[in-house]
């Protein structure tokens, strides 16, 4: 077992291959939502698929993030000239193949 103190004051402490973090906190922001999007988390929260509104807001966050990075994954590819289709086409063609193996 070893221990050591990261930059926020927090520890780390390493059990065999395994790192876990102790006492630290995480960057507290205030923000503000409007009434329908106020209700849609509380809903969120009150359906206990997520224990807070900030698991909420730190999930939607993350799979914004994959998005973003798909997409620039995906003008990579169009970039890259392996094809002169665009999106759209893509699409079409992947789900016309779909269609042909029965998976659509």
């Amino acid at each position: 077992k070893r221990i050591r103190r990261v930059d926020d004051g927090a520890f780390l402490v390493q059990y065999y291959t395994r790192l876990i973090l102790i006492g630290g906190t995480m960057p507290r922001q205030s923000i503000s939502f409007t009434p329908p999007n106020e209700e849609w988390l509380r809903a969120q929260v009150e359906s206990q698929e997520y224990t807070s509104k900030s698991d909420v807001v730190n999930d939607l966050i993350r799979k914004a993030r994959e998005i973003e990075a798909i997409r620039s994954k995906l003008v990579l590819a169009e970039q890259s000239g392996f094809t002169g289709l665009g999106r759209a086409a893509i699409l079409e063609e992947a789900k016309a193949e779909a269609r042909r193996n029965g998976i659509l």
